[in-house]
């Protein structure tokens, strides 16, 4: 039987992308089908599918880092017919057939059975972009943050790891600082559960190696600059948890926030977490995040649509989360 996926391929030296007709003989090896309900739009997958990085390593290829699902067949232990499974980043939308399809079949060791308290549009809502700022929050709890240490701050605020730490962190008792540069978006920011924000400006240009102490703890998923400043201005013995390069992937900074204030830089990596730790961040997700203000943060768009919202991402003017609903 025939289903649809957004194929990737590059004929002239540039990534274009169109809809096509696949059956079952052009998925890939795994030992896990699963009926795709909804995918996601991710920054990774901006860059992926307008070609501004290379993500893509083998063409053509289905796009797409996230998927969620129903399991139609499965031959690995733990993964049952019948089951809603989420899957994020390892292969998918690199070298394997990922999410911006109808169905998939994947490797069972990439599958996590999905919380009771998500629909799989939830997971999507969530995606790699939520997975990853849960992930954040474990560092900065894991390097023993606490809300009485003071404000975390969460750069590159509108997107969708900033939106969904936002509401994490404020829903666990942060004050939390966003800074952006849509400072017409604060409404939303704030309804996410941000106590303030700032112009990301500030942050964004070449500063001091060491400046005066702001905040606690910060998630940063901007890189460059940015997390240069953000390192200078945190407090003595606080943590940044760096999971993103929109700025860029330098760090023009110095070593003296670490070995003045003690600061610990916490790197995050969401495409080959453990399954151990993906399995502990989608039940934080599940016991954390109010779903309500995931809802307010998504929209959802069809398969069609996931070419003309990756060029938004980039432009900076898409806020949140974007849903794919693959049988739209």
């Amino acid at each position: 039987m025939s289903f649809k996926a957004l194929l990737a391929t590059k004929p002239h030296d540039a990534v274009s992308t169109r809809i096509v007709n696949f059956d079952d003989r052009d998925l890939m090896p795994g030992d896990v089908t699963i009926a795709v309900e909804y995918s996601t739009v991710n920054f990774k997958d901006a860059l992926a599918i307008t070609g501004r990085a290379e993500i893509i390593r083998e063409f053509p290829l289905v796009a797409g880092i996230d998927l969620a699902g129903t399991v139609e067949a499965s031959a690995y232990p733990g993964i049952s017919v019948g089951d809603r499974v989420v899957v994020n980043g390892w292969e998918l939308s690199q070298s394997h057939h990922g999410g911006f399809a109808q169905k998939a079949r994947v490797k069972g060791e990439w599958v996590v059975n999905l919380p009771t308290a998500f629909s799989t549009m939830d997971a999507m809502a969530i995606g790699t972009a939520g997975y990853t700022a849960m992930l954040s929050v474990l560092a900065l709890e894991h390097a023993g943050l606490s809300p009485q240490r003071g404000d975390v701050l969460v750069t590159g605020a509108n997107g969708g790891v900033g939106s969904i730490a936002i509401a994490l962190l404020s829903g666990l008792g942060y004050r939390v600082v966003a800074s952006t540069g849509r400072l017409e978006e604060a409404d939303y920011l704030r309804n996410l559960g941000a106590a303030e924000i700032i112009d990301r400006r500030t942050l964004s240009e070449p500063g001091a190696p060491i400046a005066q102490e702001r905040w606690a703890g910060a998630v940063d998923s901007v890189g460059h600059h940015t997390l240069a400043n953000v390192l200078a201005q945190t407090q003595y013995r606080g943590v940044v948890a760096a999971c993103g390069l929109a700025q860029g992937a330098g760090l023009p900074g110095s070593v003296l926030p670490f070995i003045r204030r003690n600061v610990t830089l916490a790197g995050i990596d969401s495409v080959n977490a453990p399954q151990a730790v993906r399995v502990e961040a989608w039940l934080r997700l599940a016991h954390d995040l109010d779903l309500d203000k995931l809802g307010r943060a998504t929209t959802v768009v069809g398969l069609a649509e996931v070419s003309a919202i990756a060029h938004q991402i980039l432009e900076g003017k898409v806020r949140g989360r974007t849903v794919v609903d693959v049988n739209a």
